[in-house]
C-alpha cells in the first residue's frame, strides 16, 4: 500500500470520528434560509418533538409530546410516536406509556414470550432439576441432576435436591439414591432411641451452662484443656471449629468429650442424669402423636428460619411418632444458628391458637419448658458440671485479665 493511500485512510478515519463525535446536548446541521448559513441546532430531548428549527436569532423550539405518544431519545423528528395499544391476552402491563417510554407488556407469571405468544414455562421431569427458572422473556432451563442429587417430581421451579445424608441423621444407608430417588435410610439400635438427634433438649439445657456470655477467641481450647479424662484430639477440635458456629462448637465438643469418657464415674453420673431428664421429657411430649399438619403448624410458629416441609416428611418416615417433635426441634435449633430451643418453644406457644392445637399438646409443651427451667435441674447441672471445670476455667480467665 502506497504512503499516500495510508495517509488518506488515516485522514478519513479522523474526519469520521470528528464529525460523529457529539457534544451535549447533541446537535445537528440545519440550513437557515433567512441567513443563508448552515447552523448547529440542538436536538430535541426525549419526551418532546421538534416544533421549529433553530435560527440565527434563536434556539431550537421543542414541545412536549401529546398524550398517548412518546419519544425515547434525542432526535430531530417533528412528531412523536404513538404508544402501543393495550397489552395482549395472557399479558399484563409492566410499565404504562408516558412521554419518554412506550407501553411495556409482559407475559403473566408462569409464561414467557415466544414469537408474540405467551407460552407456559417448561416443566422439568423427574431426574432433571431447574437450572435457570423461567422468566417473562425466556423459558425454563432444565439440567440433569448430578451425582449426589435427585428430583422426583415434574416442576418448573424445583431444582435438584441433595441426597439425604443418612449418617448425619444417625441412620444407616439401606438403598443408594439416584437422579430420580433420594437415599433410603433406616434406623439402627443405637440411633432409634434418639432418632438421630444431634443434641437433645436435656443435653442442650445441660451444655448451656458451659457457654460463656461472651466468647473469647480461645474459648474452645480453654474448655478442651480443662475437661477431665481423655482429651479431645486437636484435629477433632479443628474440625468442629470449621463446621460449626461459636455456640454449636461447645455443644459438639462436650458431646464428643462425653462419648470418649463414658466409662468415667463422673461422666457416667452426667449421662445417667441426662437420661433421667430425657425420660421425663418423653413422658411430657412423647404421647402427643402430632399429625403432619400439627407438626407443620408448630414449626411455622417457631421464630427465625423454618424447617422445610421435606425435613418434616423425612422425619415422619424415619422417626417414631413419639420422637418426631424432638427431632424437628433439633433441626430448627441447628438451622437457626443454634438458638435456644426452649425460648423458641415459648415464642411458638403464643401463636399456636391460630392452628387450633389440642390443649393437651400445649399443656405438655409448657410442662416440658417448666421442667427444663426448674431450679432443681439447674442446681443439678451446676453441681455435676460447673464445679468440675469451674475452678480451672476461672483461673484461666483471671490470668487473661
Amino acid at each position: 500500500m502506497s504512503w499516500w493511500l495510508c495517509c488518506a485512510l488515516v485522514f478519513l478515519d479522523i474526519s469520521i470520528k470528528w464529525t460523529t463525535q457529539e457534544t451535549f446536548p447533541p446537535k445537528y446541521l440545519h440550513y437557515d434560509p433567512d441567513s443563508g448559513r448552515q447552523l448547529m441546532c440542538e436536538k430535541c430531548s426525549p419526551g418532546t418533538y421538534l416544533k421549529q428549527h433553530c435560527t440565527a436569532r434563536g434556539n431550537t423550539l421543542c414541545l412536549p409530546c401529546p398524550e398517548h405518544s412518546y419519544t425515547d431519545s434525542w432526535h430531530t423528528s417533528d412528531e412523536c410516536v404513538y404508544c402501543s395499544p393495550v397489552c395482549k391476552e395472557l399479558q399484563h402491563t409492566k410499565q404504562e406509556c408516558n412521554r419518554t417510554h412506550n407501553r411495556v407488556c409482559e407475559c403473566e407469571a408462569g409464561r414467557y414470550l415466544e414469537l408474540e405468544f405467551c407460552l407456559k414455562h417448561r416443566s422439568c421431569p423427574p431426574g432433571l432439576g431447574v437450572a435457570q427458572a423461567g422468566t417473562p422473556e425466556r423459558n425454563t432451563v432444565c439440567k440433569r441432576c448430578p451425582d449426589g442429587f435427585f428430583s422426583n417430581e415434574t416442576s418448573s421451579k424445583a431444582p435438584c435436591r441433595k441426597h439425604t445424608n443418612c449418617s448425619f441423621l444417625g441412620l444407616l444407608l439401606t438403598q443408594k439414591g439416584n437422579s430420580t430417588h433420594d437415599n433410603v435410610c433406616s434406623g439402627n439400635r443405637e440411633s432409634t432411641q434418639k432418632c438421630g438427634i444431634d443434641v437433645t433438649l436435656c443435653e442442650e439445657a445441660f451444655f448451656r451452662f458451659a457457654l460463656p456470655t461472651k466468647f473469647t477467641p480461645n474459648w474452645l481450647n480453654v474448655l478442651v484443656d480443662n475437661l477431665p479424662g481423655t482429651k479431645v484430639k486437636a484435629e477433632s477440635v479443628e474440625r468442629i471449629k470449621r463446621r460449626h458456629s461459636s455456640q454449636e462448637q461447645t455443644f459438639q465438643l462436650l458431646k464428643l468429650w462425653k462419648h470418649q469418657n463414658k466409662d468415667q464415674d463422673m461422666v457416667k453420673k452426667i449421662i445417667q442424669d441426662i437420661d433421667l431428664c430425657e425420660n421425663s421429657v418423653q413422658r411430657h411430649m412423647g404421647h402427643a402423636n402430632l399429625t403432619y399438619e400439627q407438626l407443620l403448624g408448630l414449626m411455622e410458629s417457631l421464630p427465625g428460619k423454618k424447617v422445610s416441609t421435606e425435613d418434616i416428611e423425612r422425619t415422619r418416615k424415619t422417626c417414631r411418632a413419639n420422637e418426631q417433635l424432638l427431632k424437628l426441634l433439633s433441626l430448627w435449633r441447628i438451622k437457626n444458628g443454634d438458638q435456644d430451643t426452649l425460648k423458641g418453644l415459648m415464642h411458638a406457644l403464643k401463636h399456636l391458637k391460630t392452628y387450633h392445637f389440642p390443649k393437651t399438646v400445649t399443656h405438655s409443651l409448657r410442662k416440658t419448658i417448666r421442667f427444663l427451667h426448674s431450679f432443681t435441674m439447674y442446681r443439678l447441672y451446676q453441681k455435676l458440671f460447673l464445679e468440675m471445670i469451674g475452678n480451672q476455667v476461672q483461673s484461666v480467665k483471671i490470668s487473661c485479665l
